[in-house]
């Protein structure tokens, strides 16, 4: 089958020369003879166009050159179209890349994107709005909310924005309604999962698999601040899936539940991310699952 590639470049993910990105794509392409367009990312998310540029143009696949955030409103709007969905990650953390073994290095991304081979992926929406890899409400929230109003971007200044908010941060109240359970907590921050990771190998749900059909949800509970590193390490190592018992519930610092949907209820309005970027909040999560959403180009 003849290809056609779309690549979207965000001209503000990470660090990277964009222009040398540019000419590394051209000469690639132009060396396999494969026909090819470059676009850059449309600042204010609308890509309403591309329903009819993909049959006007009969584009077969559709590459986004960016970090997490770049993706949801690419996929959002060809979501139950034709079209294969290949990343080369230029963001903070790249966490739906790397939970997909898609290397960060340019030209082994490529060599994914020729290469064809897809899987279908998870995906999960919040109140009608989709996320791609992993969302969170509190502290990691306040987090992406402080990036976002960064001059410089990269790794350094995200692990320096991070501690900063870590030592002001104070826990929200929350209500889980979850299968036939429900549960009433204070929380640093619930993070919903498809990808293991918030980025950069960080992993925090590490049961999580993009095509299994489920949510992995963490919740990280009120506890002495001291011991939140130290706990997360640990549930990072271990990945332990609580058990629906509400001694099991009670008793744990940091959950991690396996769902299809699930109700928060948030009285205090925590603050909300959505793929990284920070999102409109709500007192009321419905978050569900949404499987094999997409086919994304794998190695």
């Amino acid at each position: 089958m003849k290809r056609k590639i779309l690549f979207f470049i965000n001209p503000i993910s990470g660090t990277r020369n964009k222009l040398q990105l540019e000419k590394k794509i051209i000469k690639k392409c132009e060396g396999r003879k494969i026909s090819f367009e470059i676009l850059y990312t449309a600042k204010e998310g609308n890509y309403a166009f591309l329903k009819e540029k993909l049959a006007w143009d009969e584009i077969t696949d559709i590459v986004i050159c960016g970090g997490d955030g770049s993706l949801r409103p690419v996929i959002s709007a060809v979501l139950g179209l034709k079209v294969n969905i290949g990343i080369i990650p230029l963001g903070s953390g790249n966490g739906l890349a790397f939970t997909a073994k898609i290397s960060s290095t340019v030209d082994k991304a490529l060599e994914v994107i020729f290469n064809g081979k897809t899987s279908r992926i998870d995906a999960f929406f919040i109140n009608n709005t989709l996320s791609c890899m992993l969302s969170g409400i509190g502290l990691d929230a306040l987090v992406a909310y402080g990036f976002s109003l960064q001059k410089k971007r990269g790794l350094f200044t995200y692990i320096k924005l991070s501690l900063k908010t870590f030592l002001t941060a104070k826990p929200y109240p929350f209500e889980l309604q979850i299968q036939d359970t429900n549960l009433n907590l204070e929380a640093y921050f619930i993070s919903i999962a498809n990808s293991n990771q918030f980025g950069n190998n960080f992993t925090i749900a590490p049961e999580a698999s993009l095509s299994d059909g489920l949510l992995d949800i963490v919740v990280v509970k009120k506890m002495n601040k001291l011991l939140i590193p130290w706990s997360v390490f640990r549930q990072m190592k271990t990945g332990k899936i609580t058990r629906n018992t509400k001694e099991e519930f009670s008793k744990n610092y940091i959950l991690y539940l396996q769902a299809k949907k699930i109700r928060i209820l948030n009285p205090q309005m925590a603050p909300l991310h959505i793929d990284g970027d920070y999102a409109e909040t709500s007192m009321e999560f419905k978050i569900e699952i949404l499987p094999a959403a997409y086919d994304l180009l794998v190695p």
